[in-house]
């Protein structure tokens, strides 16, 4: 047991210890009196400041007159040498022995800082990344455009495109040769130019541009893939399956007297094409006043104002900002003046702006979704030693050898090659790229033009309902539940049925009603619910833009006109009824159920009767 008495001594506040009355008068060593504190004159000195700096200089030096302490002893828990020596600042004493905090640092880790520098960083490594990954797939590359062709017939597309590709190189003069002296034989001597991208007897010998023509053209600074759209209005579903591959649109339109007009006026094609190009996903228009030379124009700088006053407004309806997304160049097709040289003074003094491909070299480029997952929807496709599919990638990038997943069919393939538009075999391409793949695991036969190459990860949905907002431009009568019409997406033309009509949207206010409407007319923006009879390819528009918006259309002849013999016949052509937006992907879960169902087996009973 413990010798030590717990009652010899007794402790009364304020007064020393002392031994207690009944050891009083024990013989007993009188304890040692205590050490008094001095009583606290200044408030005591802050404790140590721990602060992160991160990535920036050194503290501060204390300020003049104060040296720093003694260092502290470690604390309990152990921290790296690197993390004391920089992150960790004792409180500085000053010569008089009073303590003073230690300057706060520069830069002081916060929460909302933290978001803020993180994405930062996250957009500087996304550039670098970008920058590598295409310096990794192709070295030092151009940046590539394609343009689309778009404008009234006759106003002369196809001629500029034909002389853009001779005047760059890409047809050779003995080539363009060969074409002016067979179209002198046919009796179309100026529609020589044009026959560089109208191959068919059909498109030469009645001069209307039928398919969308491709080409590829080279500068000093991009590279180019030409779509020359057709401008008759019977092959308007051509021209939207050109213009959704294009991301500048040249809308070519003739100065001759009479030829604007007829264009521009109600039922004339500029009109229509100005709102498709921004429907299908254009953001830039380069309206070339064509014709310039023409006899009753003679390069006048008042008509040139003319046109340019007239369709401006239109421009503007249609969603184009005339001051940042559209630019008016004056051009003469036929001649080449002010194509890639400036046009002389001489001819034209007014004009000092900049040619038609200075325009293009330095027009700002269009964003690339490379880190996105893969889609190329695609518009073509034939057998040529095995599947060939063709497309433009709108998002991210393949390889040759790649897995891939082709929707709706949900094939797997294999890309076994890649061509780009000089037919030369590539190991690999990006976002903007229209190439050529050759698959192998499917055949072209379980192939159709709107089916979509996608990433196996992260597939594009295959959607048989899907709700939208539409915007009706025209429609002679009003538009009920059950109404019919065929849906241009991306490269697909699909027949859809407004299963039901969910709400309109009030024009004062901008409100969507709560009760659904019972019909909708022209001039009315709707919700409604659209179904397909087979699966599609869709995003929603905030996704992936091109994959989200569509055109609604009403055929009538015109898509059987172009499927038969009779496209010279002068069918019916069909109407643009509404443009529209993906807001909600309605799932179709019928497919994986049924799927899941035919692959189960039941195994027979082991039990006897």
């Amino acid at each position: 047991m413990s010798k030590l008495n717990a009652g010899a001594f007794e402790f009364v506040p304020g007064r020393p210890f002392s031994l207690t009355r009944q050891g009083a008068g024990q013989d007993s060593p009188q304890p040692p009196a205590p050490i008094e504190r001095p009583p606290q004159t200044e408030a005591p000195a802050p404790p140590p400041t721990i602060t992160l700096n991160i990535g920036a200089s050194k503290p501060p030096a204390p300020p003049a007159g104060t040296s720093a302490p003694p260092p502290a002893p470690p604390p309990s828990v152990p921290v790296p040498p690197s993390a004391a020596a920089g992150a960790v600042s004792a409180p500085s004493v000053s010569a008089s022995g009073n303590s003073s905090p230690a300057p706060p640092s520069n830069k002081v880790f916060t929460t909302a800082k933290s978001k803020t520098d993180t994405s930062a960083i996250a957009r500087e490594v996304q550039a670098v990344a970008d920058q590598e990954v295409l310096k990794d797939l192709y070295g030092e590359i151009k940046e590539h455009l394609n343009i689309v062709f778009v404008g009234h017939v006759d106003a002369g597309k196809s001629t500029l495109g034909g002389n853009l590709l001779y005047i760059t190189g890409a047809v050779d003069k003995r080539t363009m040769e060969k074409y002016e002296r067979e179209a002198k034989e046919a009796g179309r001597e100026t529609w020589y130019l044009s026959w560089a991208l109208d191959s068919t007897p059909q498109e030469r010998s009645k001069g209307k541009t039928v398919e969308v023509g491709r080409a590829y053209f080279e500068t000093t600074n991009r590279r180019y893939t030409v779509l020359d759209a057709p401008g008759h209005k019977t092959y308007v579903p051509s021209m939207i399956s050109g213009a959704a591959q294009a991301d500048v649109a040249l809308l070519v339109i003739s100065a001759r007297k009479g030829e604007f007009e007829t264009g521009f006026e109600k039922g004339g094609q500029t009109r229509e094409h100005i709102m498709l190009v921004k429907t299908v996903g254009v953001s830039k228009i380069v309206a070339v006043i064509n014709k310039m030379d023409d006899p009753t124009v003679g390069w006048d700088q008042a008509r040139f104002n003319e046109i340019k006053e007239k369709i401006t407004p239109f421009i503007r309806a249609a969603g184009f900002n005339p001051k940042t997304d559209v630019t008016f160049i004056p051009v003469s097709a036929f001649t080449g003046l002010n194509l890639k040289d400036r046009v002389p003074k001489s001819t034209c003094s007014w004009w000092s702006g900049p040619s038609l491909l200075e325009q293009l070299d330095h027009m700002p480029m269009v964003d690339r979704q490379l880190n996105g997952p893969l889609m190329m929807p695609v518009s073509e496709k034939y057998k040529d030693m095995g599947t060939i599919v063709v497309g433009k990638i709108e998002s991210g990038h393949m390889r040759k050898g790649d897995s891939l997943l082709l929707m709706p069919n949900r094939d797997v393939v294999e890309v076994s090659a890649i061509y780009n538009e000089l037919e030369a075999e590539i190991s690999s391409a990006i976002c903007g790229d229209n190439v050529r793949v050759r698959l192998r695991g499917v055949e072209d036969e379980d192939i159709s033009p709107g089916f979509v190459l996608t990433s196996l990860k992260n597939p594009v949905h295959a959607v048989r309902q899907f709700e939208a907002q539409l915007a009706i431009l025209e429609h002679k009568s009003i538009i009920c539940a059950g109404y019919s019409a065929v849906m241009h997406v991306h490269t697909l033309a699909e027949e859809v049925t407004l299963s039901a009509l969910l709400h309109y949207f009030d024009k004062a206010t901008g409100r969507k009603s709560r009760k659904p409407p019972q019909f909708a007319k022209r001039g009315q923006k709707i919700v409604a619910l659209i179904e397909t009879a087979l699966p599609v390819c869709l995003e929603r528009f905030v996704d992936h833009p091109q994959l989200g918006r569509f055109t609604l259309r009403d055929e009538g002849m015109s898509a059987l006109a172009v499927a038969s013999d009779l496209m010279f016949e002068n069918p019916i052509p069909g109407r643009t009824i509404a443009i529209g937006k993906i807001t909600k992907l309605v799932d179709d879960h019928i497919d994986d159920i049924t799927e899941g169902v035919s692959n189960v087996t039941v195994a027979p009973s082991d039990h006897s009767a």
